[in-house]
């Protein structure tokens, strides 16, 4: 972790934050890890990937994920950072596919991130290749835990965090359920902003009102 996380906060007044709030790199890297790696994070929704092998890719903070749907219509996630090399191995915002193959070295895995190929695994005349101990289940893309809530998706990478209603307890959950009550979901269009600023402002300026 590099950058500060001392902060100088004015005495007495509890309505104003520090201005490093929004700068210092440490007190953002461990935002990603307390807040959002480690807690249910929004995805997707269900029509999004309605088809077996459907999938999308997202951010959950700054890393890029896997969405995906397979033949039996279970809905699954995985990191979207090929085990080799660390290369995306999903470029498309969405799309159908049964594999994933890594454009770096030619990984491939399967709508689960399960490892399924290995270009010249055994090497070519007798040279090269991968270790004899090596094994395509040791190294699968991470998985994240999945939940499914009247057609909407959250996901986190922690094996800690609480189920994802203990999670929004039971006023919040009400608030859900009252928006999200069964109806079909339909995907109209998207709507999309970059800003070159810290997450809290957007998140700030969007329940300001």
């Amino acid at each position: 972790m590099t950058g500060s996380v001392d902060l100088d906060w004015p005495s007495g007044d509890i309505t104003r934050v520090p201005y490093r709030l929004y700068t210092d790199e440490g007190l953002f890297e461990r935002e990603m890890e307390r807040i959002f790696y480690a807690s249910w994070a929004y995805v997707g929704l269900e029509a999004e990937i309605p088809n077996a092998w459907d999938y999308i890719t997202t951010m959950i903070g700054k890393r890029s994920v896997v969405i995906t749907r397979d033949e039996q219509g279970r809905v699954h996630g995985f990191a979207n950072r090929c085990a080799h090399r660390g290369v995306k191995v999903c470029r498309q915002a969405s799309g159908n596919s049964r594999i994933f193959i890594c454009p770096y070295h030619q990984w491939s895995y399967d709508s689960q991130g399960n490892l399924r190929g290995v270009p010249f695994i055994k090497g070519i005349g007798g040279m090269g290749g991968m270790p004899e101990d090596f094994k395509r289940s040791d190294n699968a893309l991470p998985r994240l835990k999945i939940t499914v809530r009247q057609g909407v998706i959250f996901a986190n990478f922690s094996d800690e965090v609480e189920d994802f209603a203990s999670y929004l307890g039971t006023t919040n959950l009400k608030y859900f359920d009252r928006v999200f009550d069964g109806r079909e979901l339909k995907v109209l269009g998207y709507s999309r902003q970059l800003i070159p600023g810290n997450w809290k402002l957007m998140f700030e300026n969007i329940k300001d009102p």
